[in-house]
C-alpha cells in the first residue's frame, strides 16, 4: 500500500470509528466530590467519555464554595474534571460545547477596585477609599439579575443582567507540566473570556492521553479584561459536549460563537498575547477557510476586532476576532 493510500485509509478508519462513537453517544450525570488547582496530567481522570458525549456537572466557585454554600475545596479557581476522552491523543483537537450553562445559588462575589494592570499608578496612588474588600452580591434567576448587597456603595444601587460564563476550561499541558488553576496558555486553562457562555465552542489541542479536560470558575457574568480581578464568582450547572477532532493539531485555544470565530492568546506583556491571538488566526484562516498567506493578512487587517480578555492573571488574554459574516462563503 502506497503512503498515500495508507493515509487515506488511516483517515477513513479514523472518522468512521469517530461516526461510530457519536452514534452511540451517551448522557453522563456526574457529581464531582473532589477538585484540583492545577492543570495537570498527574490527577486521575474523574470520568471516562467517548467523543460525542454529553456530560451534566457542577462546578463551585473559585474559593472552592458550592451551590449549597458550603467550603468544599482550597481556592484558587478548583477545577472539576478531569474528564478522559477515549482515543484523545497528542495531536488531536477536542471541540467542547457549552450546551447549558446557569447558576446554582442566590448569592456571588467580586471585587471591588480596578486590579494593578487595569488603572494607572497614578490613579492607584490617589485613591481615596483604598482598602480592597469583597462585595456581594444576590443573584435572581427569575429576573434574570444580579444586585449588588450594598447600596450604600453607589446611590441608587447597581443591578445588572445575568450572563453566565466560564473563567476556566482547559487540558492537560504538554510536557507534564503542572500549571497553576490562575493560569491561561495553550491548553486553554484560566482565559477569562467573558462569552465563554452557552453555544460556545471552545477547541482545545490535545497534550496528553485522553486530553484530561478541566472546568471551572464560574462567573454570573463579568466585564471584558476582569479589571477588577473577578467577575461575579458563583458556583454552575454546567452541560457540556465533547468532540474529538483527530489529527487536527492547533496552536492556541479556539473559539466559535454565533457571530465570530476567534483565537485566545495569553502571554506577557500583553502586547505578546495579541501577537499570539493574531498570529494564530492568521494559521486558522490559513488552515481552514482557504485563505493563502497573504491573502489572510490582507483579510485580518481590513476585518479584525480584538477584545481584552484578561489584565489579571499571571498571564493576560486577548481573543482575535473575525466576524463570521464577512468569511467567504463555502
Amino acid at each position: 500500500m502506497t503512503s498515500l493510500k495508507a493515509k487515506l485509509f488511516g483517515s477513513i478508519a479514523a472518522t468512521a470509528m469517530l461516526a461510530a462513537a457519536a452514534a452511540q453517544a451517551e448522557v453522563h450525570n456526574f457529581t464531582p466530590s473532589t477538585y484540583y488547582t492545577t492543570y495537570s496530567a498527574a490527577h486521575p481522570p474523574a470520568l471516562h467519555i467517548k467523543s460525542g458525549d454529553t456530560v451534566v456537572t457542577k462546578t463551585i466557585d473559585a474559593a472552592g464554595v458550592d451551590f449549597q454554600g458550603k467550603t468544599v475545596s482550597p481556592g484558587g479557581n478548583p477545577e472539576t474534571g478531569p474528564f478522559y476522552i477515549e482515543g484523545a491523543e497528542p495531536g488531536d483537537s477536542i471541540v467542547v460545547t457549552i450546551v447549558k450553562l446557569e447558576t446554582n445559588r442566590a448569592m456571588a462575589y467580586s471585587g471591588s477596585l480596578l486590579a494593578p494592570y487595569a488603572a494607572t499608578p497614578q490613579a492607584i496612588a490617589t485613591r481615596i477609599d483604598r482598602e480592597p474588600k469583597r462585595v456581594t452580591w444576590t443573584i435572581d434567576k427569575a429576573k434574570g439579575i444580579a444586585t449588588l448587597d450594598d447600596a450604600s456603595i453607589q446611590p441608587g444601587g447597581i443591578s445588572l443582567p445575568l450572563r453566565p460564563m466560564l473563567g476556566c476550561i482547559g487540558v492537560a499541558p504538554a510536557r507534564k507540566e503542572a500549571i497553576a488553576a490562575s493560569t491561561p496558555g495553550n491548553f486553554g486553562g484560566n482565559m477569562d473570556y467573558a462569552y465563554m457562555g452557552q453555544g460556545a465552542k471552545l477547541t482545545l489541542p490535545v497534550f496528553e492521553p485522553g486530553a484530561l479536560l478541566f472546568l471551572g470558575d464560574g462567573h454570573a457574568r463579568q466585564g471584558e479584561a476582569e479589571a477588577v480581578g473577578s467577575g461575579l464568582e458563583t458556583s454552575m450547572d454546567v452541560t457540556f459536549k465533547v468532540d474529538l477532532i483527530k489529527k487536527k493539531t492547533i496552536d492556541w485555544p479556539r473559539v466559535e460563537t454565533d457571530t465570530h470565530i476567534m483565537v485566545l492568546g495569553s502571554a506577557r506583556p500583553l502586547l505578546e498575547s495579541f501577537q499570539i491571538a493574531t498570529s494564530s488566526l492568521q494559521k486558522m484562516l490559513m488552515e481552514d477557510h482557504g485563505f493563502t498567506e497573504r491573502g489572510a493578512q490582507i483579510f485580518i487587517g481590513e476585518t479584525e476586532e480584538y477584545e481584552v480578555s484578561n489584565v489579571v492573571d499571571p498571564a493576560f488574554t486577548v481573543a482575535a476576532k473575525i466576524r463570521k459574516s464577512t468569511l467567504p462563503k463555502k
